[in-house]
């Protein structure tokens, strides 16, 4: 991957390719290269449209538990397989919710440039319980993997979860986070769609040498204001016709935010 790439400065578009419901989930529904087609249709289209790089991420799974089961780690790194024969952008690796030593595995399978992890260093509670710290073991995984030049992309205080100690600041996860390991820092929103606070984004960027990527709500209307502060931006539901998570991303809708920017 470039070195430019994932930079300080270098206003990176990350698309995300969201897989279908994956077998074992409760949203599967029996139509296995369904799955894959459409994972390699999206993967293609954003390539296409000119984003830098993509993440494939099982966010069809709901409810997510932190770790994926058998069934949902085979039809991933399937997934991630045949869009890494489809494109030639780099591509990370999500194991939603929060399965880091996937996500390295799947990286190593396929020759992902990236992972993201949400839960790195903040201790959150979300819709299946409690997500402890995963820092140390995806760092020694990651060692342990010889996968040191695979970057880890962590989120701080991610959407969908709410942190178990109020009282930690933004700042002091993302400076825990790099002080442990991660080559970058992701902000989000609360939620998918939610825009991430300009405020939030400079406050980390303060804090961190790293680059920080605004991880939720970027769309046409703010990719602009987003990248004047942030290093990069991972776009997923506004690439989709109504924002409807479940359908293919739309080549106009890409070409439109790339665009903007």
């Amino acid at each position: 991957m470039s070195k430019e790439l994932l930079s300080k400065g270098s206003q990176t578009i990350i698309g995300m390719v969201h897989c279908l419901p994956l077998p074992g989930t409760c949203g599967f529904d029996g139509n296995y290269s369904k799955i894959m087609d459409r994972a390699v249709e999206d993967a293609i289209t954003l390539e296409k449209a000119g984003v830098d790089a993509l993440i494939v991420e099982n966010m069809g799974d709901t409810p997510f538990a932190a770790l994926l089961d058998k069934a949902q780690i085979t039809a991933l790194t399937a997934a991630a397989v045949k869009v890494r024969e489809a494109v030639k952008i780099p591509i990370g690796i999500d194991a939603a919710f929060n399965d880091c030593e996937v996500s390295l595995s799947i990286a190593a399978m396929c020759g992902a440039s990236f992972i993201r992890v949400p839960v790195f260093v903040d201790t959150v509670l979300f819709s299946d319980g409690i997500i402890y710290p995963c820092a140390r073991k995806c760092m020694n995984f990651r060692r342990s993997m010889g996968l040191e030049h695979v970057r880890i992309l962590a989120d701080v205080q991610v959407k969908h979860a709410n942190m178990l100690n109020p009282q930690i600041t933004v700042e002091m996860s993302a400076k825990d986070a790099v002080s442990n390991g991660a080559d970058g820092i992701i902000v989000t929103g609360a939620v998918v769609g939610a825009e991430t606070p300009i405020d939030m984004l400079k406050r980390v960027q303060k804090v961190v040498k790293v680059p920080v990527f605004a991880g939720s709500g970027v769309n046409r209307s703010n990719i602009h204001d987003q990248l004047q502060i942030a290093d990069g931006c991972i776009i997923g539901s506004s690439l989709k016709k109504d924002g409807i998570l479940t359908n293919p991303i739309d080549y106009d809708l890409v070409r439109e935010v790339v665009e903007a920017l």
